[in-house]
């Protein structure tokens, strides 16, 4: 077996204009760096879009609906609020994120792949139920989950979250739900104000490890190897999906953590350590965000490096 590598052309549809820094350019890095010799092992899979039923176990209806009928003229775009944005291109480009991860939770139960990666964008982890926020439409790793439990009977499911931001969707998603389960690390204070220590869920099965400003990837280690991968354990997931977002880097644009391309290693490692022990090896990586396009390259590049050796 090897590692699904899933995505699709109208990812690079989502049009949020010259200045925005969740641009289509975002996946083209990745997709480069994934053409490397040392990738030809993948298997590549075209992402399908994801089905009304699939969606509808995260969001109302009449939200999902809005959000396709929300099809701008091309060339222009919709600001739903201050960071997200649609245009022509983006409720296919969502239908087929969403899509993907769930193709990648199927690549990994159906065993036919040991593990995935969904190159997916819009991102997801800061999309509420009924709205969306922070770049994201639709919550893609909580429609992954979903799925996961509707088609293949799981009950215990897992995100974990390296993002340099909080995944508030994620956490107001899971938190009521004791079968699911959230841990995140990210810089705190910062965007988008929420993932304090102190918020732990409805059975301590929402963990947050908070990072200050200027935090390395030592501190980084700790905080996983201490507060996170141990509750993970205790939880005992059947699945285990990654939002993997790189902008903890110390070169990203958007916040203050120093970690290094090898931090990024050296976390999925672990993971896959977790995957091995609770889950017959079966972990699904989401793209999430990563915003200077060299260090998204060199960071998805090691993460799916990390995945095909594991």
């Amino acid at each position: 077996m090897s590692v699904a590598l899933i995505t699709h052309p109208a990812c690079l549809g989502h049009d949020t204009g010259p200045w925005h820094p969740e641009c289509a350019d975002r996946l083209r890095a990745v997709l480069r760096a994934l053409e490397a010799e040392e990738f030809l092992p993948l298997l590549r899979e075209a992402a399908p879009a994801a089905t009304e039923e699939q969606l509808t176990r995260v969001h109302p209806a009449d939200y999902v609906q809005a959000i396709l009928a929300n099809r701008p003229e091309p060339g222009s775009t919709v600001s739903l609020d201050a960071d997200t944005l649609m245009s022509a291109g983006s409720a296919e480009a969502a239908l087929r994120a969403a899509g993907g991860a769930v193709h990648a939770v199927d690549a990994v139960m159906e065993g036919w792949a040991r593990h995935a990666f969904a190159a997916i964008r819009p991102p997801g982890h800061h999309a509420g139920p009924a709205q969306p926020m922070g770049f994201c439409l639709f919550f893609n790793a909580a429609i992954a989950a979903r799925h996961a439990q509707a088609r293949w009977g799981l009950r215990r499911v897992a995100v974990v979250d390296f993002d340099v931001h909080h995944g508030n969707g994620t956490q107001d998603i899971f938190g009521p739900d004791a079968d699911l389960f959230y841990a995140s690390s990210h810089q705190f204070p910062c965007y988008p104000g929420t993932g304090e220590a102190s918020e732990r869920g409805c059975a301590g099965n929402v963990v947050n490890a908070t990072l200050a400003p200027g935090a390395t990837g030592a501190e980084f280690r700790d905080a996983w190897d201490r507060v996170i991968l141990p509750a993970l354990d205790a939880f005992v997931p059947e699945l285990l999906i990654v939002s993997a977002g790189f902008d903890a880097h110390k070169a990203d644009p958007l916040a203050q953590l120093r970690l290094e391309t090898a931090d990024f290693t050296w976390i999925t490692e672990r993971l896959l350590e977790v995957a091995r022990r609770h889950c017959g090896g079966r972990l699904a990586s989401l793209l999430e965000g990563g915003y200077d396009l060299d260090a998204l390259a060199a960071c998805s590049a090691a993460h799916v490096r990390a995945l095909l050796h594991g």
